[in-house]
């Protein structure tokens, strides 16, 4: 029996709040997965199309599109999480580099629309993660306003 993904809620009517996605039917049991970590609010897996070898998972158990939905509680569970699952990647697979990798919506390439972080070990010499970075230099003149208004929105 898997635990509640979101306070009161069982799974079946949690599931009425998102559309339906592959990670909620793992979490329901209906799809397999090979489990590498869980708790009462995350699951962490081996993904099924891995950029390396000990490419991992982890997804709260709550049901978000996006981490700005994701509840404080759940938030704090995934970054437990996604400590013991990098430090478990770099024993297991014995490299000292990894990504941790999360997108929100389709425009910043999320494919699957419920949260999920990736934790991709990396060699020097692979060549399925590239990261395109393309910096510009902070606009000083309107940085404090900026940086401002951000801090206000904050809850």
């Amino acid at each position: 029996m898997h635990a509640p993904v979101a306070p009161g809620l069982p799974l079946r009517q949690a599931r009425g709040i998102m559309a339906e996605t592959i990670f909620s039917k793992i979490i329901a049991g209906e799809i397999p997965c090979h489990k590498v970590y869980e708790d009462d609010h995350v699951l962490a897996f081996l993904d099924i199309a891995p950029i390396s070898p000990g490419h991992t998972l982890v997804i709260p158990k709550q049901p978000a599109r996006t981490l700005d939905e994701v509840s404080e509680q759940s938030a704090a569970a995934l970054g437990v999480a996604l400590v013991k699952v990098a430090r478990a990647v770099k024993a297991v697979t014995g490299v000292d580099a990894y990504n941790v990798l999360q997108n929100n919506e389709a425009a910043a390439h999320q494919a699957v629309f419920h949260v999920h972080f990736h934790v991709i070990p990396k060699r020097s010499n692979d060549v399925g993660l590239g990261v395109g970075w393309r910096p510009s230099p902070l606009d000083q003149s309107t940085a404090p306003e900026l940086a401002s208004r951000l801090a206000a929105a904050i809850e």
